[in-house]
């Protein structure tokens, strides 16, 4: 056999994928092995010759079932093909998925990374990592896999869409015709990036909001400014974006000090050590989230600057203290 340098590491996952397929029985072709892996047919073609090349994998083709299969039905591609740093990267790839649990891809993806992983696995000393490296679970949010389907297929072919939603508690939903730009994953929910043609602006929609989306038979074209990552403007506070950025000065104490400087929370961040703790100052467009994490940090933050956080913080606190004294 040749020698592993001859594989093209980003490939590996791919050929583990295609002596799965084979192995099994199936005859795959390389139409169905390319629609399966979502890759082109090319591809495949390129990935089977080598194979039976440089690794002397005993592909043939039967013409009466229209798919490959190995001569010797034993064969496999032998895991001496991938380093440890190989496997363990495959395997914590498998753990991540954990944050899509819950998910409408989380199923579809795991089956496939167990697919493309099974041959590296044939020891249990191999397998340490999934008792030791692991995911903690987070909350997600819960939406129907109609509205997961109809929104995938308005992003697929740049379809406007027509949604029901609602943006308060106990609001009533109303209807908003949209241009689908992106899905996008932030902590457990997922959200939904849009040119909303009511307001001429876009707008973030969260998909467990949802009631109906409605696909429309007409078009889109996708903009150069379409993608949300253009317009967090520096700042990583995920699936959230605001109209005006601002600078941000806001103290933390205790534990709190300790959190915010293990993060890296904008581009231009800067961190004053004090008697107490510490202040960060940034700037951001993405308001409602800076908010959220001030009053996530409670007794340790406090924000100084800009009046509107200020304000705002206060009546959070003034709300707070009401629900308090109500229930003594």
């Amino acid at each position: 056999m040749k020698d592993r340098k001859n594989i093209p590491k980003t490939a590996l996952p791919r050929l583990y994928f295609i002596d799965r397929e084979i192995a099994s029985g199936k005859y795959p072709n390389t139409k169905t092995l390319a629609k399966t892996y979502e890759t082109g047919i090319a591809t495949i073609s390129r990935d089977i010759e080598f194979m039976r090349i440089m690794l002397n994998a005993p592909i043939e083709y039967d013409y009466m079932r229209k798919g490959y299969y190995y001569t010797e039905k034993t064969f496999r591609l032998p895991a001496a093909y991938t380093s440890a740093d190989d496997i363990l990267a495959l395997g914590m790839t498998k753990t991540l998925l954990a944050l899509y649990r819950n998910t409408p891809i989380y199923d579809a993806a795991s089956q496939l990374m167990d697919c493309v992983t099974a041959p590296l696995e044939e020891t249990e000393k191999s397998r340490w990592y999934e008792d030791r490296i692991i995911v903690p679970p987070v909350p997600s949010t819960q939406f129907s896999p109609e509205i997961w389907q109809n929104i995938c297929e308005g992003l697929r072919k740049n379809l406007i869409i027509d949604l029901d939603y609602r943006n308060t508690w106990k609001g009533s939903y109303f209807s908003r015709r949209v241009h689908p730009y992106q899905l996008l994953f932030d902590n457990g929910s997922w959200y939904l990036y849009a040119y909303t043609e009511e307001k001429n602006d876009t707008r973030i929609y969260g998909l467990s909001r949802m009631r109906e989306v409605r696909l429309s038979d007409k078009t889109f074209t996708f903009p150069d400014a379409g993608d949300f990552c253009t317009h967090f403007d520096g700042s990583y506070f995920g699936a959230y974006s605001g109209s005006k950025k601002q600078h941000f000065r806001i103290a933390f104490y205790g534990n709190g000090a300790l959190r915010i400087q293990e993060r890296r929370w904008a581009a231009d961040q800067q961190i004053e050590e004090t008697q107490e703790g510490l202040i960060l100052s940034f700037t951001s467009a993405q308001y409602g989230k800076v908010l959220e994490l001030v009053m996530s940090n409670g007794r340790d933050a406090m924000p100084l600057e800009p009046e509107e956080l200020v304000h705002d913080w206060q009546e959070n606190l003034r709300d707070m203290q009401k629900r308090a004294d109500s229930a003594n």
